[in-house]
């Protein structure tokens, strides 16, 4: 049974394992999605996020994903109909029996222009620096099992140049929103990761293999709907491509104003990973502060090690409006509950 997990764990693992670090709530990390999202906050001129993911508790390899990112609008008065983003990100992720840690940090640059009074076109850029870490001790390889476990007195044969690596990373997106009437809201983008194709290796170099990170492609495309003055609808999806590796996320969530014109909100939905898991969310809106959980239910073959007990996703964000600048506040470009209630 250990060894069927085993074998199980690292053939998901190896399809998944040429894809970054990602989120279910894939909607609440604009920046790491796509960079053109970067002051791209239709309803404030600020915000503050963080994410905190833990993955695969109950099997030998657990994951745990972290991060955090803000971003803010500037030199609105500076271009006709447009303005600048500017952002910062941070994630880390610790996965495996070595331990192994990503930690990652961006900073983001965008510019917004307005297309007449019903449409937004948005391009943006992030440069980061990227460094891994991993307790080489904490390894064990295919030659070193002697039929029943792993003999760690065997010597591995595994030559490493280094147990820490670093490399920058460049990253690129468009942005297109619209925004027909005060009750509808569609918005799209692509983005594409990786653009200097950075290389990656714990291993001394050797010819015949190629260490090259693939860039990534990522689409996403969203949708806010007041239906009345009481629920607001959002659907959206997430399409991301890197090598051979592919993930879909899609879904809907509901808002449900309970009182104060928008200031207290009931969230909830369902989101799925076809042939990973369902994903069900739920949160709170109280005035500029946003809480929201998701758990992700196993549905691949992985359910009958871990009980379908996937990932738990937590996320906090914090919006908010210039008191002093720009003439104060600004005129929202998504539904609210706000008018009419």
């Amino acid at each position: 049974m250990v060894l069927r997990l085993m074998l199980l764990v690292m053939l998901v693992h190896g399809q998944t394992a040429a894809q970054d670090l990602h989120f279910s709530q894939f909607f609440n990390s604009p920046l790491s999605t796509n960079p053109a999202n970067t002051g791209f906050i239709p309803s404030s001129d600020y915000r503050v996020g963080g994410h905190y993911r833990d993955q695969w508790t109950s099997i030998p390899v657990p994951y745990k994903t972290m991060s955090i990112y803000g971003d803010f609008q500037f030199m609105r008065d500076r271009f006709r109909s447009g303005w600048m983003g500017l952002g910062g990100m941070i994630l880390q992720d610790v996965a495996g029996t070595g331990n192994l840690k990503s930690t990652k940090a961006y900073a983001s640059l965008a510019y917004h222009q307005m297309l007449g009074s019903t449409g937004l076109l948005s391009a943006g850029f992030n440069l980061g620096y990227a460094g891994k870490q991993i307790n080489t001790a904490k390894l064990t390889f295919d030659n070193q099992w002697n039929g029943r476990f792993f003999d760690g007195a065997t010597p591995s044969g595994e030559i490493f140049q280094s147990s820490s690596i670093g490399y920058f990373d460049l990253q690129a997106g468009l942005n297109y929103a619209y925004f027909p009437s005060d009750n509808v809201y569609l918005h799209a983008g692509f983005s594409m990761h990786h653009l200097n194709k950075p290389k990656e290796t714990f291993f001394v170099p050797a010819s015949g293999y190629d260490n090259t990170i693939s860039p990534r492609a990522i689409f996403f495309a969203d949708a806010v709907l007041k239906l009345n003055n009481r629920v607001i609808m959002t659907p959206s999806m997430y399409y991301s491509k890197q090598a051979k590796a592919t993930e879909f996320v899609g879904g809907m969530l509901f808002n449900y104003n309970v009182m104060g014109g928008g200031e207290q909100q009931l969230i909830g939905g369902l989101y799925f990973r076809p042939g990973d898991a369902y994903i069900p969310m739920v949160g709170y809106q109280w005035k500029n502060f946003r809480f929201m959980f998701s758990y992700d239910i196993t549905n691949s073959p992985l359910k009958y090690f871990n009980n379908s007990r996937g990932a738990t996703e937590m996320y906090m964000q914090y919006d908010g409006i210039y008191s002093t600048m720009y003439g104060g506040g600004r005129q929202s470009m998504c539904p609210t509950f706000t008018n009419g209630f």
